[in-house]
């Protein structure tokens, strides 16, 4: 797995929001931080690779869950984003083991209870990141989102400095 292939699966990404430049941002930016904090965590390759491409498709089921559910509910997301993953990667032949984690990333990344692996951890701490200041959480919210969630070094650096204001 390269860079090109990361490259290639934004590009699908935006893609197949077409118009919808909110959620593309949000993947955007979610990818950001998921990218960075992997690179400071010392990630090897293919799980870096892994992360990004989870970071990038970790919210396309949404529009199958809005089409099939009239809500974007993230048990809906989790639902329908792997088979839209699947669909999304195919062409590229990732080794099987590499698109099924992927597809459990995606498919869990709202269910807090099920992290295993260092490569959910960031993707899940990424997520909160930008939904923190997207969804305006409170101070408490965010403090109990520290204590509870974050783990890793860069992430908590980066929860603590963005927000500090509001954990003070």
């Amino acid at each position: 797995m390269n860079d090109s292939l990361v490259q290639t699966v934004l590009s699908k990404m935006i893609l197949y929001f077409g118009d919808d430049t909110l959620r593309i941002n949000h993947a955007l930016k979610v990818y950001s931080f998921a990218r960075n904090i992997a690179i400071l965590e010392d990630l090897p390759e293919q799980q870096l690779r892994i992360v990004e491409i989870a970071a990038l498709l970790h919210d396309i089921g949404i529009k199958e869950s809005e089409l099939k559910y009239n809500s974007s509910a993230g048990n809906y997301q989790e639902l329908e984003g792997p088979p839209v993953a699947k669909k999304i990667l195919e062409e590229f032949r990732l080794h099987s083991e590499v698109l099924e984690r992927i597809c459990l990333l995606i498919g869990n990344h709202h269910s807090y209870g099920n992290i295993s692996g260092i490569d959910f951890q960031i993707l899940v701490e990424a997520d909160f990141l930008v939904n923190i200041f997207e969804d305006k959480y409170a101070s408490d919210q965010i403090e109990i989102l520290k204590n509870k969630y974050f783990k890793t070094r860069a992430g908590i650096k980066y929860l603590t400095k963005m927000y500090q204001k509001v954990t003070e």
